[in-house]
Formats: structure tokens, sequence, C-alpha cells
């Protein structure tokens, strides 16, 4: 083991406290994949609950270089992975709620999906996964962790295919992970993104070498200075998209305020107006009925003295 390597690994050991930039920063996450491809491996073989033997390539098609400026607007959230030049996987962190998640996961499956260039036959079509980790349920209510959804005859349940797999792991229902899922350490991984102390870290790094591999990463990005400015870029920006979303809803909820105030208004003017039109005719009727006893209407008082 090389010095450097040594230190580094003394240091990771000894790290202590809150990590300053854990996985579930969507940068951090596509750094670290990007960087080892043991994680990467070891995290697609956990998710699609396959053997290390039976991967034998990854590639990222759409890599970021660390040093490249970018517009926060712009950054692709999506790694796409291409697995044993046969199949196409789209991982996605995303933690938080912008109201669009089932719309953007579809865009980003049917692009993917839709691969084939001019004359090639619609079989040679590569089958896509696209596979979001969310700190957010995907549908109000839900209380699922690992959810699988294809596309399915609504009757009978027949699979129409199996290219089209849309995979949704909720970080925030890591408990209700089946046995299934921890069969595959899929929990694990879910506990290793939402780690937010080294000690932590570290002890899940401990149930196996290829976490620890991605704990390590964690630690040498986070004393990376580049990858550091790009990560709190990615968390400025989601800052300031929580208080511009704030001051929407609290803008929203005025101009409702205001409305519901503005209806009852209304609605006491149309009661007064049908009050006033009430007495209207109700004068109309006296006026008539002292006409017809020969009492003059207005009644003047020196006319009753």
């Amino acid at each position: 083991m090389a010095k450097e390597e040594k230190q580094v690994r003394a240091s990771y050991l000894e790290a202590t406290g809150r990590i300053d930039y854990g996985m579930t920063n969507d940068y951090m996450f596509r750094a670290i994949l990007q960087r080892n491809e043991k994680v990467l491996k070891g995290l697609i073989c956990s998710l699609l609950h396959l053997k290390p033997e039976e991967i034998t390539s990854v590639r990222i098609t759409n890599p970021i270089e660390p040093g490249d400026n970018y517009d926060a607007k712009e950054f692709i959230l999506d790694i796409v992975v291409l697995l044993n030049d046969t199949t196409l996987i789209n991982l996605e962190m995303q933690m938080e709620n912008e109201l669009n998640w089932e719309d953007r996961s579809l865009s980003y499956l049917c692009r993917s999906y839709d691969q084939l260039c001019r004359g090639e036959e619609y079989t040679m079509a590569k089958p896509v996964i696209h596979i979001g980790f969310l700190n957010f349920p995907p549908f109000a209510g839900s209380r699922e962790f690992n959810a699988s959804y294809k596309l399915m005859n609504v009757k009978n349940h027949r699979i129409y295919s199996d290219k089209f797999i849309l995979n949704v792991i909720d970080l925030t229902q890591i408990e209700q992970a089946t046995a299934e899922d921890k069969a595959s350490r899929i929990d694990y991984w879910g506990k290793l993104f939402t780690a937010t102390t080294w000690e932590e870290i570290r002890m899940l790094a401990k149930k196996s070498k290829t976490m620890e591999e991605a704990s390590k990463a964690l630690y040498e990005l986070n004393a990376d200075e580049i990858t550091r400015q790009k990560c709190r870029a990615r968390d400025d920006y989601y800052r300031l998209q929580n208080t511009i979303n704030k001051k929407m809803e609290e803008l929203t909820e005025e101009n409702q305020s205001l409305t519901a105030e503005k209806e009852s208004l209304t609605a006491k003017n149309q009661n007064l107006t049908a009050e006033k039109e009430k007495l209207e005719l109700e004068k109309q009727a006296l006026e008539k009925l002292l006409t017809e006893h020969g009492i003059s209407y207005p009644v003047h008082t020196d006319e009753v003295l």
C-alpha cells in the first residue's frame, strides 16, 4: 500500500462528526459512481439482484468532468449506464420533491429507450431500467421502500414488455424493506446513502468491501476542493429552489385567501342587493295598499294633524 493511500486510510478511520456532503448530494452521488467502477458494479448487483460474475462490463455514457462548469438548472440528474453492452440503466438521486417526478422519470425512460438509428429493427432496442432514489414518497400515502413498475395488461396482469422498467427506492421508507430487499442489501445501500456522520458510515462499511470503497471515495471527495464547490453549488441551488417554492406557496395561499374573501364580499353584496330588492317590493306593495284606501303616500305630518 502506497504511503499516500495509507495516510488517506488513516484519516478516514479517524474522521468524526457530521459529513459535509453525503451521497444524497446528486453531484457527490455521480462523482462516486463515476470514480469507482467497483462501487457502481456493486450497487447495480444489489439493485438488479445480479451476481458479480454476471456483470462483464459497465460504462457511464454521460460522464461529467470534475472541473467543468455547468448551469445548475442544466445539470443532468440521471447517470446513464450501459450494462454488459445490452441494457441501459438510468440512476437518479432526487432529494427535493419538485412535484414532477412521475413525468420526468417517464421522460428519462422514454428518451433512453428511443435509441434506434435510422433503418434499425425495433427488436434491436436495448432494455431500459430507470432507478430513482427519492427522499419523498412518489405518491401520496405510499409506504413502500422498493417498488418496480412495468407495462402491464390491467385485466389479466400480463406483462407487456420487460424492456421498459421503472424502479423507485424511497429513502424515507428504509424500514419497510422486504426480506428480498435485505437479501440483496438494498436497504444497506439506502442507509449508506442517507448516513450523516463518519461513525455511521464506517459502521455500515464493515458489512461490505464495496461499501467500504464507497465510504473511502466519499471521504476523499469531501477533501477535494473542486468537488466540494460543485456539491455546495448543488446544495445552494436546491436551497434557492426551496425558498422560491415556499414563497410561491405563500403567495398561492395568500391569493386563495384573497379570492375567498372576495367571494365572501361578493356573496354579502348579493345578499344585500336581494334584501334591497325585497324591501323595494314591500314598499311598492304598501304604496298600492295605501292608495287603494285613499291614503296618499308618503304620509305628511300636517295631514295627520
